[in-house]
């Protein structure tokens, strides 16, 4: 139902699924290593109702991957730039993963591009000691959800590695399309990531570098739990329930990734809140 397009910014081309329907608009973005595919399921659904859009981040899916500029300020200028590219003054905007943290980033400096927040299981949003991002490094090849990224010697080896990882439990239909789409054949014949090392080291730089959340946020904010994710216990929210003043908590099945392994459940929270925020369309 989606339309793959690309616009070309001052400094990259950002490439985005377009849902071309009516209603308030929707910005989709998506974790680390993952790219717009991965909320199809979900912008299907929104789009009887609202007008979403998923975008592939920079140094992700189809986007440009330069070297630098993974800072949050940079990522958010890119997204400005769809914005007024689209013609959208603000939008409800959805996070997962290091992206929500962005978006409460965003959301510290630009409150009127809002019409409101989702936070999908953020991590790290404060900044972390230095000692930890020096070491940090150190784990990323422990990290389960980076384990897709290869190289794999054949297509045959990097399915049966997907089907490993949380995110494709299940192995439906879905999730093996948003995996294949998050490879490609490399010029020496094995199969890689589309994400670069180079997003991947700067990503994790700005967001063990720099807080989330500094202060009080008014924005109609929903944090969405998944009951198996990385945001479990009561100390983890209460960052988010200082600074967001308008906060609503909502637990939903699934883990870190319940948009693909419990795509309905989860539209079904997140289209209720939408339904709760009256907001002109930007």
């Amino acid at each position: 139902m989606a339309t793959r397009k690309t616009i070309p910014l001052k400094q990259i081309d950002l490439s985005y699924l377009d849902w071309q329907s009516n209603g308030q608009p929707i910005l989709l973005l998506h974790g680390l290593a993952d790219h717009a595919l991965v909320w199809s399921a979900v912008g299907n659904q929104l789009a009887s109702n609202y007008h979403p859009i998923a975008v592939d981040m920079r140094g992700h899916g189809e986007s440009s991957k330069p070297d630098n500029g993974y800072d949050f300020d940079t990522v958010m200028n890119d997204l400005v730039q769809l914005m007024d590219h689209l013609g959208w003054a603000a939008a409800h905007i959805v996070g997962h993963s290091w992206s929500g943290k962005m978006a409460a980033y965003w959301a510290t400096r630009q409150p009127e591009r809002f019409l409101s927040m989702v936070l999908v299981d953020p991590i790290f949003i404060y900044g972390m000691p230095g000692i930890f991002r020096l070491t940090f490094p150190l784990f990323y090849g422990t990290l389960p959800f980076l384990k897709g990224m290869g190289p794999f010697e054949d297509w045959d080896t990097a399915i049966q590695q997907g089907k490993r990882m949380k995110q494709y439990r299940g192995w439906n239909e879905l999730q093996e399309s948003v995996f294949r789409e998050s490879l490609e054949t490399m010029p020496d014949g094995n199969v890689g990531s589309k994400f670069t090392t180079a997003a991947r080291d700067g990503i994790f730089d700005a967001v063990l570098r720099v807080p989330g959340l500094t202060k009080e946020i008014q924005v109609p904010s929903l944090f969405i739990q998944p009951q198996d994710g990385v945001n479990r216990f009561d100390w983890q929210l209460k960052p988010y329930q200082k600074y967001l003043r308008n906060l609503t908590i909502q637990t939903v099945p699934g883990n870190h990734w319940a948009f693909l392994v419990k795509p309905e459940a989860f539209e079904q929270v997140l289209s209720h809140f939408l339904q709760t925020i009256e907001s002109p369309v930007g």
